[in-house]
């Protein structure tokens, strides 16, 4: 089992910044991808951006360029760091990681509120 707990998120102005962090414990020698989900009001989870146990990463278009996805292994912790936040941006983040048994793991989630 792992356990996540996401952190870092808050009222913001458009343009302005956070970084988000997920601290995993448990069984966290298992994990092997970690990725950052949203999903806004009224709409479905959509990725946001992934990386892998090597560092390879992916990114949503909507965030290509704004925000970069990182991970520190020895602290176990996921971060995302958000730039040049738009309104749309506006949803609750969910950290999530696979881990080396195909199990998928969800942290409660953390609102980032992006104002005009």
């Amino acid at each position: 089992q792992v356990q996540l707990v996401e952190s870092g998120g808050g009222l913001v102005q458009a343009g302005g910044s956070l970084r988000l962090s997920c601290a995993a414990s448990g069984n966290t020698v298992s994990i092997h991808t970690m990725a950052w989900y949203r999903q806004a009001p009224g709409k479905g989870r959509e990725l946001v951006a992934g990386i892998s146990s090597t560092g390879s990463r992916n990114y949503a278009d909507a965030v290509k360029g704004r925000f970069i996805i990182s991970r520190d292994n020895a602290k176990n912790t996921l971060y995302l760091q958000m730039n040049s936040l738009k309104i749309e941006d506006t949803a609750v983040y969910y950290c999530s990681v696979d881990d080396s048994y195909l199990r998928t793991y969800w942290g409660k989630g953390t609102l980032v509120t992006v104002s005009s």
